[in-house]
C-alpha cells in the first residue's frame, strides 16, 4: 500500500492540519521553526510505529491549552482523532482481495488513546434492510407457495414468510446488514435454496442476487482484516542518531541486556551498527575474549579460525558497502582516483569506524567533521533497519543533513530520491538545497500564524507566512543563478508554471518521437512578463542567446512592445502564443495550448467542470473560464496536476489539436535558439 493522503488532529501545536496529498515516491514539508513539522511526522509515525516507539500519552501530546476537557471528562482520549492515513492499494495488494475491492481506498485512524478505527472508502457499502426488504419478502412469498402442505392432523409448521419476518422484526429500513446482524438472514437464505423453482429464472436470479448482498459483510470485514496486516510501518529518523567511533563491546553488550543505556541517541546508533554487522555485542565480544586453541587440535583451530574470518570479512562487507554509499554523496573530488574509505575493525574489547584517506592514513571518525559523521551515522541506521523493518516501510526523515554542506545536501538530496524508489519517503527541510527546482510538485508547506488555528499544511505553495516560503524561494534563486549565465542559449518564461508546461509537453513529445527541444537550451521561469525585459537586458549584455515566450495576454503585449526588450532579443526571438494556437482564442496564454486536455483534468482532479462554457464561448481563454466558474481555482494547482497527469500517459494522451501546436512552437524555440 502506498500513503495517499493524511491529517493530523488533536496533537501538540496541531489543532488540525487539514487533509494533505502525499507524493507517491517523495514528499517534501517546508516550513519554519515551530510550524509543527516535526509533530506531524511524529503523528504519522503512530499510525504503524515499531514496537519500541512510545505511544500517544494524553498528558503530554493533547493540545496543552485544551488539556482541561480532558482532565474534566468533556472530552474522552478514546474520542478523540489524531492521525488519519488514507491509502491506495497496489497490485500486491489488489492480488489478495476479492475483485470488487480492487477499486477502494483503505483507511486508518489512530485515536489519543492508542485505539484504531478502520475502513474503506468507494468498495461495495453494507446493505440495509430497507434496500432488501421488497426482494426478500418476494422471494419468502415464492417459496412458501413451494412448501409442502402436512398431513391432515399433522401441525402446521411455520412458512418462511413467518420465520423472515421473525428475524426482521426488530429491524428498521436503517439497519446495517454487517456481520452482527446478517447470520440469521444468511441462515434463512440458505434453507429456502432448495425451495426456489429452479426453472423460474427470475426467482433464481433474485436468490443469486440476495445472497451476494448478505456475504458483503463478511467479505468487507475479511478485507480489512487482510489490508490491517500490510499497513506500512512507519520509521521516523532524526538527526541525533550517532555512531561512537570506538566502542567497547563488552560494556555495551552488557547496557544492552540491562536496557540501562549509557546514552539512548549512541547506543542505538551503536545497536545498529552491530545489526548491519550481523552480530550481536556480546557475539563480537566473546570473539574478542576466545583463546587460541590447542596446536595439536586441529579441528579447533580450523573452528577459530573460520569465527575470525567470519568476522572479517562480514565488517570488510559492511565497510564495502558504506564506502561506496558514502562515496555517492561525499567525494570531494569525482575525478581523484581514490577517495575516503570507511572501515569498520575489531581489536579485541573495541569495535572501531575508521576513515582511510587516500594516503592510506587511518584517523577515527570523530575527527572527521560534524557532517561527515552524520552522514555516516545516517546510513549505518538506515542499512540496519532496512534489513527488516523497511521492505514494507515509509520513512520519515526529521530535518536530514542539516550538518551537510550546502553542495552535499544538493547530492544527498538525490540519495533521498534513490531511497524513495524503493520506500515512499515524506521529510521536513529548512534547506533550499533539498529541494529540487523540479520538486516544487512534491512540497507541502506547513505553516502556524497563531496557536489558536495550530499547524496547517498547505498542498499548494501558498502560505500566509513568508518564512515558511523561503526555502522554495531560496531554491529557485540558487537554481536560477546558477543556470542565468551557464548556457549559451536561455529561453525567458513569465512565470514557474510556463515552465513546468513546457517541460512536461517537451517531454512528453520527445519520448513520442513528436518533436525534440534542444536540451542545450535553458529555461529561465522570470515570475512574471514585466520581469522578462530586465533577464533579457542582463542576459544580452553577457553576449548570451536570449529568446522569449510571452502570453497574448496584456501583460504579454506590455512587455512585447517595450522597445528595450525588441532591442536585445529582435521580434525573431519574441514569441508569443498566439502565433501557434489552431482555433478563435482571444489573448491566448499557454494554458490554451492544452486547452482540450486541461479541460478535462480540470474537471477529474480540481472538480470544475467548464466543457459547456468553452463550447459555447471559444474564444475566451481557458483560464477565464476556469476562474469565472470557481473561487478556489489557481493556475498553479491546474499546472501541478497537469504534471501529475503527464506522468500517467504519454503524447497520445494529448489531442492531434494539441500536439501540432506544441510541436509548432517547439520547433519555434529551436529555431529562434539555435
Amino acid at each position: 500500500m502506498r500513503l495517499k493522503k493524511a491529517r493530523v488532529q488533536n496533537y501538540r501545536s496541531i489543532r488540525d492540519t487539514g487533509e494533505f496529498e502525499i507524493e507517491p515516491s517523495k514528499t517534501i514539508m517546508v516550513g519554519p521553526n515551530e510550524a509543527g513539522k516535526s509533530a506531524i511526522l511524529q503523528a504519522l509515525q503512530q499510525i504503524n510505529a515499531p514496537k519500541e516507539v512510545k505511544r500517544f500519552d494524553p498528558l503530554r501530546d493533547y493540545p496543552r491549552a485544551l488539556y482541561n476537557d480532558i482532565t474534566t471528562g468533556k472530552i474522552k482520549p478514546e474520542n478523540v482523532r489524531v492521525t488519519t492515513a488514507t491509502f491506495e492499494l497496489e497490485d500486491s495488494d489488489k492480488a489478495l482481495i476479492p475483485e470488487e475491492f480492487h477499486n477502494c481506498e483503505y483507511y486508518y485512524i489512530r485515536y489519543l488513546d492508542n485505539s484504531a478505527r478502520h475502513g474503506l472508502n468507494n468498495g461495495p457499502r453494507i446493505p440495509t434492510y430497507g434496500g432488501l426488504k421488497k426482494d426478500l419478502f418476494r422471494l419468502a412469498a415464492h417459496v412458501d407457495n413451494r412448501v409442502e402442505l402436512p398431513a391432515d392432523g399433522q401441525p402446521v409448521p411455520k412458512t418462511p414468510s413467518d420465520r423472515l419476518s421473525t428475524i426482521t422484526l426488530e429491524w428498521s429500513d436503517t439497519t446495517a446488514l454487517d456481520e452482527a446482524t446478517v447470520e440469521p438472514l444468511k441462515k434463512w437464505l440458505q434453507s429456502v435454496v432448495a425451495l426456489v423453482n429452479e426453472d423460474d429464472e427470475k426467482e433464481e436470479k433474485r436468490l443469486d442476487g440476495l445472497l451476494s448482498q448478505v456475504e458483503i459483510a463478511a467479505k468487507r470485514s475479511k478485507v480489512l482484516e487482510t489490508l490491517e496486516k500490510r499497513i506500512p510501518v512507519f520509521v521516523l529518523f532524526s538527526n541525533y542518531f550517532r555512531v561512537r567511533p570506538i566502542i567497547h563491546l563488552a560494556h555495551l553488550a552488557q547496557r544492552l541486556e540491562t536496557k540501562v543505556l549509557d546514552d539512548e541517541q549512541y547506543d542505538y546508533g551503536n545497536a545498529c551498527l552491530l545489526k548491519l554487522l550481523g552480530f550481536t555485542a556480546k557475539a563480537l565480544s566473546d570473539l574478542g575474549r576466545a583463546a587460541e586453541p590447542d596446536a595439536n587440535n586441529p579441528i579447533a583451530l580450523q573452528t577459530y579460525r573460520d569465527q575470525l574470518d567470519k568476522r572479517t570479512y562480514q565488517l570488510n562487507a559492511a565497510s564495502v558497502r558504506l564506502t561506496n554509499e558514502i562515496r555517492s554523496v561525499w567525494n570531494p573530488n569525482p575525478g581523484r582516483a581514490e577517495a575516503d574509505r570507511l572501515r569498520v575493525q575489531a581489536d579485541g574489547q573495541y569495535l572501531k569506524v575508521v576513515v582511510e584517506d587516500d594516503l592510506g592514513v587511518e584517523i577515527e571518525l570523530d575527527q572527521r567533521s560534524e557532517g561527515f559523521q552524520w552522514l555516516v551515522s545516517f546510513f549505518i541506521v538506515f542499512f540496519a533497519e532496512a534489513a527488516d523493518r523497511h521492505e514494507n516501510a515509509i520513512l520519515l526523515l526529521d530535518e536530514p543533513g542539516l550538518s551537510l554542506h550546502a553542495l552535499k545536501q544538493r547530492d544527498f538530496r538525490d540519495t533521498i530520491s534513490r531511497l524513495a524508489e524503493k520506500n515512499q519517503t515524506i521529510y521536513t527541510t529548512h534547506s533550499p538545497f533539498l529541494v529540487g527546482p523540479d520538486e516544487l510538485d512534491l512540497v507541502r508547506v506547513v505553516e502556524m500564524m497563531d496557536r489558536t488555528t495550530g499547524t496547517k499544511v498547505h498542498t499548494s505553495v501558498t502560505s500566509s507566512d513568508p518564512a515558511a516560503l523561503l526555502p522554495l524561494q531560496e531554491a529557485l534563486g540558487y537554481d536560477l543563478a546558477q543556470s542565468l549565465f551557464a548556457q549559451q542559449r536561455n529561453l525567458l518564461l513569465e512565470g514557474l508554471t510556463d515552465y513546468w508546461y513546457l517541460e512536461a509537453v517537451a517531454d512528453l513529445l520527445a519520448e513520442a518521437g513528436a518533436a525534440r527541444l534542444n536540451d542545450k537550451i535553458a529555461l529561465i521561469p522570470s515570475n512574471t512578463a514585466s520581469k522578462v525585459v530586465y533577464f533579457a537586458t542582463i542576459l544580452h549584455a553577457h553576449n548570451l542567446k536570449v529568446a522569449a515566450l510571452l502570453d497574448s495576454d496584456s501583460a504579454g503585449d506590455q512587455a512585447a512592445n517595450q522597445e528595450v526588450l525588441v532591442h536585445s532579443l529582435g521580434q525573431k526571438a519574441i514569441l508569443r502564443t498566439k502565433d501557434y494556437i489552431e482555433g478563435n482564442v482571444t489573448k491566448p496564454e499557454i494554458e490554451d495550448l492544452l486547452r482540450d486536455t486541461l479541460m478535462v483534468i480540470a474537471k477529474d482532479t480540481l472538480g470544475i467542470d467548464v466543457t459547456a462554457q468553452a463550447a459555447a464561448q471559444p474564444e475566451r481563454p481557458i483560464v477565464d473560464l476556469l476562474s469565472k466558474a470557481s473561487k478556489d481555482f489557481s493556475k498553479y494547482k491546474l499546472a501541478k496536476a497537469f504534471m501529475r497527469w503527464s506522468r500517467d500517459y504519454g503524447a497520445g494522451g494529448l489531442s492531434d489539436t494539441e500536439r501540432r501546436q506544441w510541436s509548432g512552437l517547439i520547433s519555434a524555440i529551436n529555431t529562434a535558439l539555435k
